[in-house]
């Protein structure tokens, strides 16, 4: 498991940006293997979704066992959505980083939104003593894991950028490993948080209008790019337009752009070719 985190980390460490993928089973782990990615992350709201819940509904020791599985997938490194850590305390984030790397994760993030919507985001001191009690627990374990730090403050109607660079620099000096800000509207902002920390930055694709490109992301500092639920939108918005078709128009039209059996099976052929 260390292997997997020292790799992990090793590659924050390059030069320009990678692409972190985020799968939501273990099949479409195997084709994100298979297509070459070097590390995997989870996707709280695309395993929710699969649950058939909203996102945020899933418990942690839901979490916890969606993550072993895809872990077990493949041999690449994974890093978790572990959403605010499943508590309001610095004791239950603590509880949370140990209890990930437990499953064999190479790493997690820990947001400062609360899940409240009458108060999305936590006051500056507790959020900075939720990280620290993530980063202590970090130092506690036997082997390495790369804690993430999120700024929520752009998702949760507070586009505030001093303040989100603010919570940023304090995550850091708290020992965060890489900082994260979703949402960031355009890349000037971007590159404001990237010039504002000397951490590994992570940008998230397909949250807002903004639309950047993985050479104007590695330009402006950004040194991982993560997908988030993106993918799983993607496949849950194609399939519930195909069902709707069905059902409103007897149209089948979607098998048009259907993958067959073998195309399909081709990814997970090539994934054990590559474990062999």
């Amino acid at each position: 498991m260390d292997d997997k985190a020292r790799r992990f980390r090793a590659l924050h460490e390059g030069p320009g940006a990678f692409i972190l993928p985020n799968p939501w089973d273990a099949g479409t782990a195997r084709i994100l293997a298979a297509c070459g990615f070097a590390a995997l992350a989870t996707t709280s709201a695309g395993l929710a979704f699969a649950g058939g819940v909203r996102d945020g509904g899933t418990s942690r020791d839901d979490m916890l066992a969606h993550c072993a599985l895809i872990v077990g997938a493949t041999p690449l490194p994974v890093s978790a959505d572990l959403e605010n850590g499943f508590g309001d305390s610095p004791e239950a984030v603590a509880e949370t980083i140990h209890a990930a790397a437990a499953v064999g994760l190479a790493g997690g993030s820990i947001e400062d939104h609360t899940g409240r919507r009458d108060a999305p985001i936590y006051d500056f001191s507790l959020a900075v003593e939720r990280i620290a009690a993530a980063v202590e627990a970090r130092q506690a374990l036997p082997g390495d894991f790369v804690l993430t730090a999120r700024a929520e403050n752009f998702l949760w109607g507070r586009p505030d950028l001093d303040d989100t660079i603010r919570r940023l620099q304090a995550f850091e000096a708290a020992g965060a490993d890489v900082l994260y800000a979703p949402g960031l509207p355009d890349i000037d902002a971007v590159r404001a948080v990237c010039s504002a920390v000397s951490r590994p930055v992570n940008v998230v694709i397909g949250i807002g209008a903004a639309r950047f490109t993985r050479d104007e992301l590695a330009a402006a500092g950004v040194r991982r790019i993560s997908i988030g639920s993106s993918l799983a939108r993607l496949a849950y918005g194609r399939f519930a337009r195909a069902a709707q078709a069905m059902q409103r128009e007897g149209r089948f039209d979607f098998l048009d752009e259907a993958m067959g059996f073998a195309e399909i099976e081709a990814f997970f052929t090539s994934f054990a070719a590559r474990e062999r």
